[in-house]
């Protein structure tokens, strides 16, 4: 299993897909809210939790060596629904990411966001990894991708650097290649069969035309209580989470509908997590 590095980690939905799929185990989390850090410790009990990536940024030797490292930075910067001020945000943190990917450089680098980061900031991040020698595809895979009900477009950015000598030319296109063997809808389905995913009706689509699939289904977000009972039970979303939207009597209801706004699908995570797998595998 790889270590793996969890910043702005929300719930853990990147630490609980990776788990789905067999390929890391998470040794840190950084959160800024405090809500978010009580259920990473509460489903992670033994894994230190950070508040504040600038503080990392600045103070890199806290960070364990890792060989994969995840963030869902802040969406505010970019998103249609706030004013779009992208690097003139103060929650705009892209910087002290890659800060934190140039000292520990973990072999494997997984970003998420809004789709409007597409429009605005998508283009610096991907010419920042370049430059820090990391091949980077952007992936827009939506919750209904993996029989969500709900479309919610994001914005994946995979990045891999561990290489034996080949050019950044040749390992982007080992990451797409493999991407496209899992994920190519009804024609690979056979293939996810075989890995121990169910089939999937091939009804997503991302940035390169292929998606990455998934019919791993569940009613509540992994970390608030997934088991390998949901990991195996496919097809099944509740059209709403269990906290209750105008519900009384609901503890944290507040809490929980911003965790859940904020959080990753897990179930697009794990189909990432099997793709990493596969080109290591191959390498």
């Amino acid at each position: 299993m790889l270590k793996h590095v969890d910043l702005c980690s929300g719930i853990g939905g990147f630490a609980l897909g990776f788990e789905w799929a067999g390929l890391s185990r998470p040794v840190m989390f950084c959160d800024i809210e405090p809500w978010s850090r009580k259920i990473l410790a509460k489903h992670w009990p033994n894994v230190p939790i950070e508040e504040d990536v600038k503080v990392l940024a600045n103070e890199p030797e806290r960070i364990p060596e890792c060989s994969i490292l995840t963030a869902g930075y802040p969406c505010q910067p970019f998103s249609q629904a706030g004013k779009r001020r992208g690097e003139e945000d103060d929650r705009h943190i892209w910087p002290y990411i890659r800060e934190i990917v140039a000292r520990k450089r973990p072999a494997w680098c997984v970003f998420e966001n809004v789709y409007g980061h597409v429009s605005m900031g998508l283009d610096t991040v991907l010419s920042d990894l370049e430059a820090d020698g990391y091949a980077a595809r952007p992936f827009i895979v939506p919750a209904c991708g993996v029989d969500a009900p709900h479309r919610r477009d994001r914005i994946w950015i995979v990045g891999n650097t561990e290489h034996d000598g080949s050019s950044a030319t040749e390992i982007g296109r080992s990451v797409i290649e493999a991407g496209d063997h899992i994920s190519q809808g009804q024609k690979d389905a056979g293939k996810l069969e075989r890995a121990g995913q169910p089939k999937n009706d091939g009804n997503v689509a991302n940035a390169g035309g292929a998606g990455l699939q998934g019919d791993v289904g569940q009613g509540k977000t992994g970390a608030q209580g997934a088991s390998s009972r949901h990991v195996a039970k496919c097809g099944f979303w509740k059209p709403e989470p269990s906290v209750g939207r105008v519900a009384n009597g609901v503890s944290r209801r507040v809490d929980r509908l911003k965790g859940l706004g904020n959080a990753i699908v897990p179930q697009i995570a794990m189909q990432i997590g099997l793709t990493i797998k596969a080109v290591n595998d191959a390498i």
